[in-house]
């Protein structure tokens, strides 16, 4: 028989399941999002707290104070410090602080199956080895992504490579099968166990370096997949529902949210972590290129504020140059003066999913104003304005009309059927999938050179001035 503890230790796990499902409903719009992350965090909370003050091990005994204290001791030291990285956190590193946080989820994960894979009490020897694998890939992918993000690490890929990596992920999967059915393995199962550990951590590695920048929103959704995977198996090694929900719900979510981007690069997943795309392949293109034409910021300011119609079409460079709140100024300045404002949203605009998204809510954009890339297409043809801000490969012809580029048949944002077109960017260099755009020889394109925050600033000053 359970005893009443017990009872209300499994209730509040079947509460803090349900919060987590209201949280990741409400962070599926912009405008609850918040409320969703309390949500989340608060059935969190509610599952650590209940298991400290409840649980009790095989022998019937609570947790010893002096483990409960240092528990609490180094929650609160991580609460506090993860309060003050998010509140200092550039936008533009958001990226880079959520591959880490990944990191350190599947760290976590890693050396929960690695301290009780010889605990004599743990039957879950397949659980086990899954979770020390799963981890250690997400944790030192996650720490490559990182580096490749912050640019310390650059892209390495050989066709070689991939036929390396297969063989290495062939080495885990036998191993661990080794692992979990062997009754009298031929060395050491301990010895096996570390061997696996760090073939993981180096496959880890080898998976994530061929990838290329473009692909790196879908390497990032991926790896979270994982460390919700691997917080599971954690869950099923302890028997803790919480550990098991909360973990299955982030790798769901990492899952959907991969395919989902998947197709809106029309691409396979397999052909993501295998294609190279975005990293050295530059396709050649016998294609006219033709003329690049430059407009000032006075024939700028003029245009944008005599039209009815303006779309703006955010991309990394927005971020790196910090220029969100002039953008949102310049976005109040033309509508107080009867001009309609939009953003186009694209799917895997910027280094993270959604992170267009989060940096125009920070700088008070309505959240109306965001229209997806599917919304948006049809109504380019009618907009007298398309104002592109860093942004490159996702507003690129080539994905519809150059079967050499390696990112024909990618869903664009079709910015060349606007009437006019103007692009802001410091200079001609390719993005960051490295191929050349034909959207800035178009005859409707023009150029404004310079770093995006000076320039609109500028560019607002000029339309004030009118």
């Amino acid at each position: 028989m359970e005893n009443t503890g017990t009872i209300i230790l499994d209730l509040s796990y079947l509460l803090a399941a349900i919060m987590f499902v209201i949280g990741l409903k409400l962070m599926s719009h912009p405008e609850s999002s918040k409320r969703g992350n309390f949500w989340a965090a608060a059935g969190m909370l509610l599952a650590m707290i209940t298991t400290l003050i409840l649980h009790k091990d095989e022998t019937g005994q609570n947790i010893p104070l002096s483990n409960a204290i240092l528990i609490i001791a180094v929650i609160s030291v991580a609460t506090v410090v993860g309060a003050i990285i998010a509140r200092k956190i550039k936008m533009t590193a958001m990226p880079q602080l959520v591959s880490l946080y990944n990191a350190t989820g599947g760290l976590a994960s890693a050396l929960v199956a690695f301290m009780e894979f010889s605990n004599p009490e743990n039957s879950s020897t397949l659980v086990t080895v899954l979770g020390l694998v799963i981890g250690s890939i997400a944790f030192s992918g996650s720490m490559v992504a990182y580096g490749k993000l912050d640019s310390m690490v650059g892209d390495w890929f050989t066709p070689v490579l991939t036929y390396i990596n297969l063989l290495i992920l062939t080495s885990l999967v036998a191993a661990s099968i080794y692992i979990s059915v062997a009754v009298n393995p031929f060395m050491d199962i301990n010895i096996l166990f570390y061997i696996l550990f760090a073939v993981a951590l180096v496959y880890g590695v080898m998976f994530v370096m061929p990838i290329g920048g473009a692909d790196m929103p879908v390497v990032i959704s991926l790896l979270n997949s994982l460390t919700g995977i691997a917080a599971a198996m954690a869950g099923f090694i302890y028997h803790n529902q919480a550990m098991i929900l909360g973990g299955i719900f982030v790798g769901a979510a990492g899952t959907i949210l991969t395919i989902l981007m998947c197709r809106a690069m029309n691409r396979s997943l397999i052909n993501v972590i295998i294609g190279a795309f975005g990293g050295g392949g530059t396709a050649k293109s016998d294609k006219e290129v033709g003329t690049i034409k430059e407009i000032s910021l006075s024939d700028a300011s003029v245009l944008l504020n005599y039209t009815q119609k303006v779309v703006i079409v955010p991309g990394y460079g927005l971020a790196a140059a910090q220029a969100q709140h002039i953008c949102s100024e310049l976005d109040k300045l033309l509508t107080d003066r009867g001009v309609e404002v939009k953003y186009a949203i694209h799917p895997v605009a910027g280094r993270m999913p959604g992170h267009m998204n989060v940096l125009l809510a920070e700088a008070d954009v309505p959240y109306e104003k965001l229209v997806e890339m599917d919304d948006i297409n049809p109504d380019l043809p009618n907009t007298d304005v398309v104002i592109v801000i860093g942004a490159n490969d996702v507003v690129n012809p080539a994905a519809l009309d150059d079967p050499s580029s390696p990112i024909f048949g990618m869903p664009i944002i079709k910015v060349h059927e606007a009437r006019n077109i103007i692009v802001m960017k410091r200079g001609m260099g390719k993005g960051y999938a490295a191929i050349e755009n034909y959207l800035f020889y178009n005859d409707k394109t023009r150029m404004l050179f310079g770093n995006a925050k000076d320039t609109l600033q500028k560019l607002v000053s000029e339309i004030k001035n009118l």
